[in-house]
């Protein structure tokens, strides 16, 4: 902030006023911190440093801070513990990997993940989940206590789906039309349709 600290408030931007609030705050040393969108004026290249710069401070200060966002990055990577809310209400509380691996409901499920998780229709046949005409083998002790034929919602992370042609082990294989590809320099997203 040294080179903001002859400028009048009218000379900064949105995000320099942001990081001058920030900075006022801090140096106060509360008991906790309520940050509400820290980072929303920033461009994405500040976002990410300033978003390491907190977690460092906080490691540092070691004071309780509750930070409210809508960005999953801010909330995955800051948080050690996360609240999902939806219209108010708490969904799931949870350590970041945890709302990541073990969602409790399909909103989490969907919301939390970038790009979102795949969400079919299906329905439980054995130890297999069976959607149109695939059939995805279920781990073992993950199976609901459910009876076979019954209706589920069967999640697939975008990541947990591979090229079948360049896989190092047997996979079971889906045909699949691809609608778009984003290339993203080191990934890149494939959205794409099943015919069941």
């Amino acid at each position: 902030l040294g080179e903001m600290l002859e400028r009048k408030p009218a000379q900064l931007s949105g995000g320099q006023r942001q990081r001058v609030a920030m900075g006022r705050a801090i140096v106060r040393q509360p008991k906790a911190y309520l940050m509400d969108e820290p980072l929303s004026n920033l461009d994405a290249k500040l976002r990410v440093g300033m978003r390491a710069s907190l977690a460092q401070l906080h490691q540092q200060l070691g004071t309780t801070t509750v930070y409210v966002t809508h960005d999953q990055v801010e909330a995955m990577t800051l948080g050690q513990r996360v609240a999902v809310m939806r219209d108010g209400r708490i969904l799931q509380v949870d350590v970041p990997q945890r709302l990541y691996e073990q969602p409790r409901n399909l909103f989490v499920a969907g919301f939390i993940g970038s790009p979102a998780m795949n969400l079919v229709d299906a329905t439980l046949d054995g130890d297999e989940v069976v959607f149109g005409e695939f059939r995805v083998a279920l781990d073992p002790g993950r199976r609901p206590s459910r009876a076979d034929g019954t209706g589920v919602v069967l999640g697939i992370r975008p990541e947990s789906f591979e090229d079948a042609a360049f896989a190092a082990r047997e996979i079971p294989t889906i045909d699949v039309r691809v609608v778009v590809l984003e290339e993203l320099g080191s990934d890149a997203h494939v959205f794409f349709r099943v015919d069941t």
